[in-house]
């Protein structure tokens, strides 16, 4: 019941929002105020869901700099739980399907979101890191949850080399962020939401220019993610 609440909430509240606010921005061009009422609404959604965010070192995050925040993934509600925690506005990395999806998808083009195929070829992956640098460059932020995919069981999986080869591009601080407790609020396969806690832990920014090769990005990015979750988790 929770669940359809959740769901009717988002939808209902949403809805006539996005109309609203889509057009305030084509006219505009100001996506901000159509980004902070969908991040209200998201909270209100949770909320109804009996999902509790717990948020730990926030006051890491590097102030008025764009920065690649990397997490790792293992419910649908990693991006809900997460975003509207961030500060200022994020671009995410996200498969392009969901960019077909009546008036969220038109938002979040809106929003610059970036649109991934997960068998991309070489140049389609360029393309990508070309659009995100773009969205760097005009002082926004990029979140991505850098094993690709949700992991089935919780554990962490192997990262994917696009976002470091962003990171050693445009030399943008790289923030780890460990997300646990949704793993079992809502696993992957599953559309239910049950009630819990959710738990965010940003960790201090990884720089580039500090680091010797994108490998060794890749590592210290690795391991501070797994330093913030439960030992089970680690992989």
């Amino acid at each position: 019941m929770r669940s359809i609440l959740a769901f009717l909430t988002i939808i209902g509240l949403g809805a006539p929002a996005g109309m609203i606010l889509c057009g305030w921005c084509l006219v505009t061009g100001d996506i901000m105020p159509c980004y902070m009422v969908a991040c209200a609404i998201v909270r209100v959604g949770l909320w109804v869901a009996g999902v509790r965010v717990v948020v730990e070192g926030l006051e890491t995050v590097p102030a008025h700099t764009a920065c690649i925040f990397m997490a790792n993934h293992v419910s649908n509600l990693d991006p809900p739980v997460l975003i509207p925690v961030l500060p200022g506005r994020t671009a995410v990395f996200l498969k392009r399907s969901l960019m077909k999806i009546p008036v969220l998808g038109y938002a979040m083009r809106l929003a610059n979101f970036i649109p991934v195929d997960r068998a991309g070829s070489v140049q389609t992956a360029q393309e990508n890191v070309r659009l995100a640098r773009k969205v760097i460059e005009a002082g926004i932020h990029i979140t991505t949850f850098v094993e690709g995919t949700r992991s089935k069981d919780g554990r962490l999986l192997p990262f994917k080399k696009g976002p470091f080869f962003l990171a050693m591009e445009t030399g943008a601080p790289c923030v780890p962020v460990s997300i646990s407790g949704t793993e079992g609020m809502m696993g992957k396969g599953s559309n239910l939401i049950r009630p819990g806690t959710a738990r965010v832990v940003f960790h201090a920014p990884v720089y580039p220019a500090g680091v010797g090769s994108r490998e060794e990005l890749m590592a210290a990015v690795r391991g501070a993610v797994a330093s913030g979750l439960p030992d089970w988790m680690r992989g």
